[in-house]
């Protein structure tokens, strides 16, 4: 759960600083984004989340591989566009430290 959690944090925090110009360049229909991935990199779904507010949200995805250390983030919207907005190599996950006992909340 902590590691979810984590893990979703740092990647939404990484998604607020993404420059829009790239994600627009980088789309497509999200089937046909979702078999490049898993055909050419063998990428699976690691992570996702909604961001955005009651309206109009945005799924956020992580795809990622640990045959190639390959990792995708994707945004798509409600009409099924995605985009990426980063990719990258060695991707792994980390488990949370265990706080001491004192420090727990």
């Amino acid at each position: 759960m902590f590691k979810r959690l984590t893990i979703s944090g740092l990647l939404f925090g990484l998604l607020a600083v993404a420059q829009p110009s790239l994600a627009r360049e980088n789309c497509g229909v999200r089937e046909t984004v979702v078999a490049k991935l898993q055909n050419s990199y063998s990428e699976s779904l690691v992570a996702g989340g909604l961001q955005g507010n009651k309206n109009v949200q945005t799924m956020v995805e992580v795809w990622a591989s640990e045959k190639t250390g390959t990792f995708t983030m994707l945004l798509t919207s409600p009409e099924g566009v995605s985009c990426v907005v980063a990719v990258g190599t060695n991707f792994f996950t980390k488990e949370p430290m265990e706080l001491a006992e004192g420090l727990k909340g």
